[in-house]
């Protein structure tokens, strides 16, 4: 069980890096919609779907640390 929460760690930190880089101001898919978001405008579906993603695989990601501290029998 160990190795698979290792695995799912892992899996999730590389996740949760890419989605932080794909919004990042300037680059990644922001830039591609129409500018660099220098104007305030609201969120597009495919934005607010990269940050509800991140939001998830954060708790996922956290979830999974504090189970790997927990010790096993």
């Amino acid at each position: 069980m160990l190795i698979v929460l290792n695995i799912l760690e892992i899996i999730a930190a590389a996740v949760l890096i890419v989605l932080v880089l794909m919004q990042m101001q300037g680059s990644g898919l922001s830039g591609s919609f129409g500018g660099t978001g220098e104007v305030y405008r609201s969120k597009r579906s495919i934005e607010k779907l990269l940050l509800w993603a991140t939001v998830v695989i954060t708790i996922i990601f956290a979830i999974i640390s504090i189970l790997l501290l927990l010790p096993l029998k």
